[in-house]
């Protein structure tokens, strides 16, 4: 697992392509990081019991993880630094929001496990890595 210590945060060029095209590695990784977070989350989501309120919760949980890997897969083909600025921090909500429900699960005690505890670890990494991103790409 990929701590962001000491992460420095993503800048507007080159956060997701280099001045060749090339891809930047570490947004590739991210990429790849924030797509096996959404399809963790989405058999974690079965294992919650079968009442209106665990599908629901599963429902926001499950919406909120995709969304975080969909968005940040767009922000990196933001065409302006003020266009990836703004998809950045939609990137950074839907993170937040998968580790409220993460969060909220766990408290309920509905699901209390250690893959939800990993789950919720690392979707506080998730989330700090994009706040930093975000603080690094507005003051650039």
């Amino acid at each position: 697992m990929l701590i962001c210590e000491g992460f420095e945060g993503l800048e507007w060029h080159g956060a997701c392509s280099s001045a060749a095209a090339m891809p930047n590695e570490f947004a590739e990784q991210l990429k790849e990081r924030t797509l096996r977070f959404a399809l963790r989350v989405m058999p974690f989501c079965r294992t919650l019991p079968n009442t209106w309120e665990a599908r629901w919760l599963a429902d926001q949980l499950f919406r909120a993880a995709s969304r975080t890997a969909a968005n940040y897969r767009s922000t990196c083909r933001a065409r302006s630094k003020r266009e990836f600025v703004a998809k950045l921090g939609t990137v950074v909500e839907e993170a937040d929001e998968s580790f409220f429900w993460l969060m909220f699960i766990g408290r309920s005690g509905m699901n209390e496990t250690l893959e939800q505890k990993e789950l919720l670890a690392e979707a506080r990494e998730l989330l700090a890595i994009f706040i930093q991103s975000s603080k690094t790409a507005s003051g650039n």
